[in-house]
């Protein structure tokens, strides 16, 4: 199998290894899974192992989950909006809970209530089940009205 030019690939990207949360081997294996190559292309081409190079791939892929997780909690801290929603609640109370806050910062909020509950639900994963909320789950607004959820 011919690879990708995987330089071109980081390139295209916007790739900055001074910038950036990832090694440029870990960057270079997530552009080539992103379009399919197997591992032991990949490996074959960098002249080590499959289970290295899976390594590298679980190395990256945890990275950019925590890098994720940083951005949530730096967006969290600047939000004018900031509620945590306890475990028990009524899923369907939460848009009015978050529509109350808005209202209070004023901050405009561009989502219906099922959006927001669809939103909720989803972000929040396991914390909820059908209507209602396990554990706590934090969310944010942002002066946008961009809404963010943190379990």
């Amino acid at each position: 199998m011919t690879l990708p030019d995987v330089d071109e690939l980081l390139e295209q990207a916007g790739f900055d290894e001074d910038a950036s949360v990832l090694t440029r081997r870990q960057a270079e294996v997530l552009a080539l899974r992103e379009r399919g190559v197997p591992q032991a292309d990949i490996a074959d081409s960098l002249g080590t192992s499959r289970a290295n190079v899976s390594s590298v791939e679980a190395s990256a892929r945890d990275n950019v989950a925590k890098s994720h997780e940083t951005v949530a909690f730096a967006e969290a801290l600047s939000a004018p909006v900031r509620l945590t929603v306890e475990a028990s609640t009524d899923l369907y109370d939460v848009p009015n809970m978050v529509y109350s806050a808005c209202d209070d910062a004023d901050v405009k909020v561009n989502r219906t209530a099922p959006e927001v509950m669809k939103l909720v639900s989803e972000a929040a994963g396991d914390a909820i089940h059908g209507r209602e909320v396990r554990r706590d789950i934090t969310i944010s607004v942002a002066s946008d009205g961009t809404v963010r959820v943190r379990d």
